[in-house]
């Protein structure tokens, strides 16, 4: 019987530790952003166990990312990942909102509430001079974006701090546009993964796939270290990411209940209650496709609802 050639290629070490040499940290877990969940207690907890934290800079001032950095610096002298969007900056729509205000007038008038006065702007923006600036300033040590990478000259201030930078992809296509940009590393964002789909070359949200699906078709098609994101919550998880390439995982949901986080009393009795068909991908509670556990609204509106995009992407 003939047997193959044994192969020359040097075997990869097992586990990969590209990212904890990267990120100068002791355990490969990266804890997501969570705006309106993380802040400046769970940064600070994780980056002292070793892993890194990250502080969300989406829906919130510069004032208060500089405080909070501040405060997350008298916390821990690890680095600290600071979290930005940079999406496309879209047009609001009059007509659509009025539509979808009235779609949602039963539900205002049950509370006996008014609805809420026409946006001006669209929350939150997008990463900007601004907020460059800032970086440059504060010198996190890690930034990481969500919805792509912004202006080439923007990115290349980042990475003139020295800062790591990182972006999420949804997709091969989406790993490869990073990395053709400079990302030093890239979280594959499988469609298990809480918060907003991180979409931003495709809007079809049925092409989605799931973590263990997307991780090893990301980790062929790059080079960089690629961190697994969606539905991993243990040590199985972080296993399986190692098995099928992953240089780290990125974890999100698995925090919500510790004491550090910001979730608010009804998410945490809805987690505790939640099973696996308990989250859907729902456009109606910002307009942007986002896994969250299913509410009465979701049940009854969406989960995908057209009326709910109140604004015209450029």
């Amino acid at each position: 019987m003939c047997h193959p050639e044994p192969s020359r290629e040097p075997m990869p070490s097992w586990p990969d530790t590209r990212l904890l040499d990267l990120l100068h940290i002791e355990v490969p877990i990266i804890q997501a952003p969570m705006a309106g969940s993380g802040g400046v207690d769970l940064a600070v907890a994780v980056a002292n166990a070793g892993g890194l934290g990250s502080y969300p800079c989406a829906y919130v001032s510069a004032e208060k990312i500089r405080a909070d950095m501040g405060s997350i610096r008298a916390g821990t002298n690890r680095a600290v990942n600071m979290n930005f969007f940079c999406h496309e900056e879209p047009i609001l729509d009059g007509e659509r909102q009025d539509i979808w205000r009235t779609t949602l007038r039963p539900y205002y008038d049950e509370a006996g509430v008014q609805p809420p006065a026409p946006m001006k702007e669209v929350m939150p923006g997008a990463f900007n001079d601004d907020l460059c600036d800032l970086v440059e300033q504060l010198k996190p040590g890690v930034v990481s974006f969500h919805f792509g990478l912004p202006a080439e000259p923007l990115l290349r201030r980042i990475k003139d701090t020295g800062c790591t930078v990182l972006s999420s992809a949804t997709t091969v296509a989406e790993a490869k546009w990073l990395e053709a940009r400079g990302v030093d590393a890239i979280i594959a964002q499988g469609a298990e993964a809480g918060g907003h789909r991180g979409m931003f070359l495709s809007e079809n949200v049925a092409s989605q796939v799931g973590t263990m699906a997307l991780v090893p078709q990301v980790v062929d098609a790059v080079t960089v270290p690629v961190i697994a994101a969606g539905g991993i919550a243990d040590g199985r998880g972080v296993v399986a990411a190692f098995a099928l390439g992953a240089s780290g995982v990125q974890m999100g949901t698995a925090f919500l209940r510790s004491p550090e986080a910001l979730t608010a009393a009804v998410h945490r009795r809805a987690l505790d209650e939640a099973h696996d068909d308990s989250s859907v991908l729902t456009n109606v509670l910002s307009g942007r496709p986002a896994r969250g556990i299913a509410n009465r609204l979701v049940r009854e509106q969406g989960p995908q609802h057209a009326r709910a995009q109140v604004h015209v992407w450029r």
